[in-house]
């Protein structure tokens, strides 16, 4: 908790207990469905927690805003955003069941209301929203294919709606097909050494290839 509250310094009171209600959650339900590995449950919030919360130093949701998580797994990125942005609205997705039991039992946990939890293939969702987020699930050009037609064409952020994807490693071969891909270092945000390698990738859903 303390590692977030360096970065995020105007936590509320609500965040600060739901951020720290997030481990004996994720701790007891792993316990009983393996969502995340037995080394990372122990640095939850530098490798998870923090991580996702790196797509909120790359852009701000505004109230009322539409975000779909795919592929969230045990609900990463999109648990530690929709606690930062309480009045946007966040749709988690992943195909598998037992993952998504977990979100659920987290989200409920937690009380978030502005969570929405769908067990489905991204593809077969049909609806719309301001950004869509993810980490790491598929390369871009696939990540692309499953998204099309999902993003809003009226952007009222700072950044163009699209994709913002947690990614790592070197991007140049996976993103040169995509000339207004932007990449933004995590460690331009975060000191930690496990960050030295990653980013967060914004591609505008009107993107030159």
């Amino acid at each position: 908790m303390e590692l977030l509250q360096t970065y995020f310094s105007d936590l509320s009171d609500t965040q600060i207990s739901q951020f720290t209600a997030l481990e004996d959650l994720y701790k007891d339900w792993n316990l009983k469905i393996n969502v995340v590995s037995r080394k990372d449950i122990d640095e939850l919030y530098l490798r998870h927690v923090l991580h996702s919360l790196g797509i909120a130093k790359v852009q701000a949701f505004l109230p009322g805003s539409k975000v779909m998580d795919v592929g969230t797994g045990g609900g990463f990125p999109g648990i530690p955003l929709a606690i930062l942005f309480p009045e946007t609205q966040f749709h988690l997705v992943d195909s598998i069941g037992k993952k998504i039991k977990v979100v659920e039992e987290v989200r409920d946990g937690l009380g978030l209301e502005n969570v929405k939890v769908t067990n489905a293939r991204v593809e077969t969702v049909n609806d719309q929203y301001d950004f869509i987020v993810s980490r790491a699930v598929a390369q871009m050009e696939t990540f692309v294919r499953w998204v099309k037609g999902k993003v809003k064409k009226t952007s009222e952020h700072d950044l163009k709606n699209g994709i913002l994807y947690l990614k790592g490693g070197d991007l140049t071969e996976e993103l040169a097909h995509y000339r207004t891909a932007k990449v933004y270092p995590l460690s331009s945000f975060f000191k930690e050494d496990f960050f030295e390698t990653k980013s967060v990738v914004h591609l505008p859903m009107k993107y030159k290839g």
